[in-house]
């Protein structure tokens, strides 16, 4: 009996002993040097935070945007976001004002770029061509950083990452369907 007894305890003590070897050989062993996939990304410029948005709260976003940009700017004018994206300003013409209100219809790219195409054009009842009012603006207005007008294609491209923000933040679209109330931005914060 006495020998059995000696055997199971000591069998016992060697399964706990190797149990403890083993353990420690694992945590003692170095983690593999592979960059996982997380490792990457933190080596990245900018984080980004995906944003849904509604008309209303973009509209007071982009009219405060333009009265910061274009303060110094002799016309005023201001966008409003209904069906379509509204641009209402004044043309001086002599001694007078004249309204205009152009009408563009947004289209949210791949590469987070904004294009406005032209959609409709008043200016009091007066028709023009729609080039030369575009040429008009961009000649006369002061416009923020990274809007561009182009006449000829009648419409408005807005490289998004270009635009002056604060901290350094950049902007891509990628939802734009005011129809649908359906609008949704990507904000890349800067990192380093």
């Amino acid at each position: 009996m006495k020998n059995k007894w000696k055997i199971g305890f000591l069998l016992l003590l060697g399964i706990n002993l190797l149990i403890a070897i083993i353990m420690l050989s694992l945590i003692m062993m170095p983690t593999s040097n592979k960059e996982s996939s997380k490792q990457k990304d933190l080596k990245e410029d900018h984080v980004s935070f995906h944003v849904k948005s509604n008309k209303n709260d973009l509209n007071r976003l982009i009219n405060h945007y333009l009265k910061e940009e274009a303060a110094d700017s002799p016309i005023e004018y201001q966008v409003v976001l209904g069906d379509e994206v509204e641009l209402y300003g004044t043309i001086p013409f002599f001694s007078e004002e004249l309204n205009m209100k152009l009408t563009f219809v947004p289209e949210a790219l791949k590469n987070g770029d904004l294009v406005l195409k032209q959609k409709s054009m008043a200016i009091g009842r007066l028709h023009l061509p729609i080039a030369y009012v575009l040429s008009f603006i961009s000649d006369n207005y002061k416009l923020p950083r990274g809007v561009d007008i182009r006449p000829d294609d009648h419409l408005v491209y807005v490289h998004m990452q270009q635009l002056k923000l604060k901290s350094d933040l950049k902007i891509k679209a990628d939802k734009f369907d005011l129809k649908k109330d359906d609008i949704a931005f990507t904000i890349l914060v800067p990192v380093k």
